[in-house]
């Protein structure tokens, strides 16, 4: 999956997203720990 589709998608998913900055240019970064452990959780067995 893109990057920009977990951005699009992360508040769907329930991933937490910390804004940094005011504004336009503010950025929204997810731990990295956070995402392994969605995409874990998707896994098919």
């Amino acid at each position: 999956m893109s990057t920009s589709w977990v951005y699009r998608e992360a508040s769907k998913l329930g991933l937490k997203g910390y804004k940094l900055g005011r504004g336009r240019n503010a950025k929204v970064l997810y731990k990295r720990a956070e995402v392994f452990k969605w995409l874990e959780q998707q896994k098919i067995h």
